[in-house]
């Protein structure tokens, strides 16, 4: 066990599942197919299995995703790396095919396929046509397609690994304001599972949940309430689609204070859905979302942190909720 990046992690499940599987494939473009890491070996995916299965396809993404599908549908395994400016460019492509072929098969054809969407677009620096945030909830109403979001290097591994062996296409949100985030994660490979959420710390006075690049404010405003005397109950979503609803209904349950945060757009975001979820099953309950504003990201750096969610969002909305 090492210390390891969240994008190494990744790619070391990767690796793993391309040693084991002799006809799985890498499809990217930009985004070479290396991953380095202090004190352990690079990765080099197309140095160590060759160009004919780890292939830089140019900037096509409705091409990565259309072959990605074509090699489900004869049943080996693929994976693509969408990155940031593409990430809306294949959605056509998955949300028409990925998640009907099986059944329109008549069960018959499996799609072992993982598609990498890239959320570069959350960061500032990405211009205005390549910043956005609606992403996760395009991806997440497509039936047949799971959808799924790591906040932790250990997770982003052990996910990764679970998305390769299904033998249902998933969509794989990849934060790259994430990347860099370091954590002991295990040389060996394991996996975790794609229904389940994390309560990353419990308590009975108020429920947060989030998501992906969300975590880290949930987890600092967290730290923050709870040096106050508030005992709050922080839970990592992990899967988007499918939700894992009764985690989150015991919670509030016991708390009776829902706040979600989500890194997406206010209207229909991941909190939205988590709400009315909750709301179907716990009598009683308090609620509250903050998101995104329901406008495009600005290309200015300034202007779009401005306008992100963070911590203090947190800190102040769930001091009002518990009053």
């Amino acid at each position: 066990m090492a210390r390891k990046n969240y994008l190494y992690a990744v790619y070391e499940a990767v690796q793993h599942e391309m040693r084991q599987r002799k006809d799985m494939t890498w499809l990217f473009e930009l985004t070479p197919a290396v991953a380095s890491n202090q004190g352990t070996p690079v990765i080099n995916l197309e140095k160590e299995f060759g160009r004919t299965r780890v292939n830089n396809t140019g900037i096509d993404e409705m091409w990565m995703a259309g072959a990605t599908l074509g090699a489900g549908l004869v049943g080996t395994t693929a994976v693509t790396y969408i990155p940031y400016q593409g990430s809306q460019v294949c959605f056509e492509m998955i949300q028409n095919h990925a998640g009907k072929l099986h059944h329109m098969s008549g069960g018959d054809s499996t799609m072992p396929v993982v598609f990498i969407i890239e959320l570069s677009g959350q960061s500032p620096g990405f211009a205005g046509q390549h910043s956005d945030y609606e992403a996760d909830s395009y991806y997440a109403h497509i039936p047949g397609v799971k959808v799924v979001i790591a906040s932790t290097p250990y997770d982003a591994k052990g996910m990764m690994a679970s998305a390769i062996q299904d033998p249902n296409p998933v969509v794989y949100l990849l934060p790259a304001g994430l990347r860099q985030l370091n954590e002991e994660v295990p040389d060996e490979q394991y996996t975790v599972p794609l229904d389940k959420a994390a309560v990353r710390t419990t308590g009975s006075d108020l429920t947060i949940v989030g998501s992906g690049a969300g975590m880290p404010g949930v987890l600092e405003a967290t730290a923050q309430l709870q040096k106050v005397g508030m005992k709050v109950e922080a839970i990592d979503l992990r899967s988007l689609k499918p939700m894992d609803t009764a985690t989150l209904v015991a919670s509030v349950q016991k708390t009776k204070r829902l706040l979600t945060f989500d890194q997406s757009y206010y209207t229909l975001c991941p909190g939205a859905e988590v709400i009315a979820r909750v709301a179907e099953n716990v009598d009683g309950a308090r609620y509250k979302r903050i998101a995104f504003p329901d406008a495009p990201p600005p290309a200015s750096p300034e202007m779009f942190t401005w306008m992100r969610p963070n911590a203090s969002h947190i800190v102040a909305a769930a001091t009002k909720l518990v009053g």
